[in-house]
């Protein structure tokens, strides 16, 4: 059971709808440090939003991704997004962004991160193909607890998040999409 050659940590995406598609589509494989939508799904941090359901989860799994993305690249991880916290929240964070005036645009530089972390992957021969799960987590559903009878709705999200991205339908970042982040093809 793994996505990309990584295995899976200790979340059923058939109960945690967004975590599904965060293990499918991380750029390092089933990891869910990089787009923890327990925090969410689960804890209510920073809304709660039903771990059942598909509809709003691209969306989710978009923010936590970008988020995580700056918070691992700023040095300041230990403050992290998954808390419901703001990049200038964390102590060691506010000094440096009052230093550099940055903060503003701290999606976007989550969103760059995440494109050119895609762009790598895609030189290196991974594609939209990768962005799957094991077949048992889509078509063989949950046998008991609270997700019983769910099967994780990957198929529903994974359009949904692609064109949020701004990628295509295989997964690639538009042309578009990498002039809008000042990016190169």
């Amino acid at each position: 059971m793994s996505v990309k050659g990584q295995e899976f940590p200790a979340y059923d995406s058939r109960g945690i709808q967004g975590m599904g598609l965060a293990y499918a589509t991380s750029n390092r494989g089933a990891c869910h440090l990089r787009g923890y939508t327990v925090a969410s799904e689960v804890l209510g941090i920073p809304v709660k939003t039903d771990p059942h359901v598909t509809e709003g989860k691209a969306g989710l799994v978009k923010a936590f991704q970008d988020a995580t993305a700056v918070f691992d690249s700023s040095g300041c991880a230990s403050s992290r997004p998954s808390r419901g916290r703001s990049p200038t929240s964390s102590r060691s964070c506010r000094p440096r962004a009052r230093a550099t005036g940055r903060w503003r645009s701290w999606r976007s530089v989550g969103e760059r991160i995440w494109n050119l972390e895609r762009q790598f992957n895609n030189a290196a021969g991974f594609t939209g193909k990768d962005d799957n799960l094991p077949p048992r987590l889509t078509t063989e559903p949950a046998k008991s607890g609270p997700a019983k009878g769910l099967v994780n709705g990957l198929d529903k999200m994974l359009p949904e998040y692609y064109e949020l991205r701004g990628w295509s339908k295989d997964g690639v970042p538009t042309a578009a999409t990498l002039s809008r982040l000042g990016l190169s093809a």
